[in-house]
C-alpha cells in the first residue's frame, strides 16, 4: 500500500491585510520553522488609526491579536503589528510593536525608532495618519504599504518589512526558547 506524504504548515494568522505586514511575518517565522501558511485577517485595533503613543500602539496590538484569534480561531499563531508615534522633547519618534500569541503565551517586541522629519512631525500631530504624511511630504502613493516612512527615509537601506520582520523574530523568544519562559 502507497501511503501519500501530508506536509504540514504551521498556520499563522495576522491581523492585516497590510501585504508588508504578512511578509515580515512570514519572513521572521521562516527565520525558525522554515515553512509557514500565513492567513491574513482585516481587525480593528480598537485605538486611534494612527497611535500617538508608545502604550497605545501597544495595546492596539495586543487588540489585534485578540480580535483575530475571536474571528479565526483555527491557527497555531496569530500576529499583530501596530505602527505607533511617540512624541518627545524635541521630535517625534516612529516604531512599531509586534505582538504574537500562541497556547496561551504571549510574545512581544518593538521594532527600532527612528526620528519623523519635521514636516512629516508636523502633519501626524495635527491628526493625519503617517502613512498619508509621508505620501505628501514624499510625493508618493500608498507608501505604508510599501517601504513606508523607514525606506523613504533610509533610500531603501532599511524597508518596513526588515523593520517588523525583526521585531517578530524577536516577539518568538518565548516561543522558541520554552523552557525559558
Amino acid at each position: 500500500m502507497l501511503i501519500d506524504k501530508i506536509d504540514w504548515f504551521m498556520k499563522v494568522v495576522v491581523a492585516s491585510k497590510n501585504p508588508v505586514k504578512k511578509n515580515a511575518v512570514l519572513e521572521g517565522f521562516k527565520t525558525y520553522f522554515g515553512d509557514v501558511e500565513v492567513e491574513s485577517i482585516s481587525v480593528d485595533s480598537g485605538v486611534s488609526d494612527q497611535p500617538g503613543t508608545d502604550d497605545e500602539t501597544l495595546a492596539g496590538a495586543r487588540n489585534r491579536v485578540k480580535e483575530s484569534r475571536s474571528q479565526l480561531y483555527s491557527a497555531d499563531y496569530w500576529v499583530a503589528i501596530e505602527g505607533g508615534i511617540q512624541a518627545g522633547e524635541k521630535d517625534v519618534l516612529a516604531f512599531a510593536w509586534v505582538v504574537i500569541y500562541s497556547a496561551g503565551k504571549y510574545g512581544e517586541a518593538r521594532t527600532a525608532s527612528f526620528t519623523l522629519p519635521k514636516k512629516v512631525a508636523h502633519l501626524v500631530a495635527g491628526g493625519m495618519e503617517l502613512g498619508t504624511a509621508n505620501d505628501m511630504v514624499f510625493n508618493q502613493t500608498n507608501s505604508k504599504q510599501k517601504n513606508g516612512a523607514v525606506g523613504l527615509l533610509t533610500h531603501n537601506k532599511i524597508n518596513r518589512t526588515d523593520l517588523y520582520s525583526q521585531a517578530v523574530i524577536l516577539a518568538l523568544i518565548p516561543f522558541v526558547n520554552q523552557s525559558l519562559y
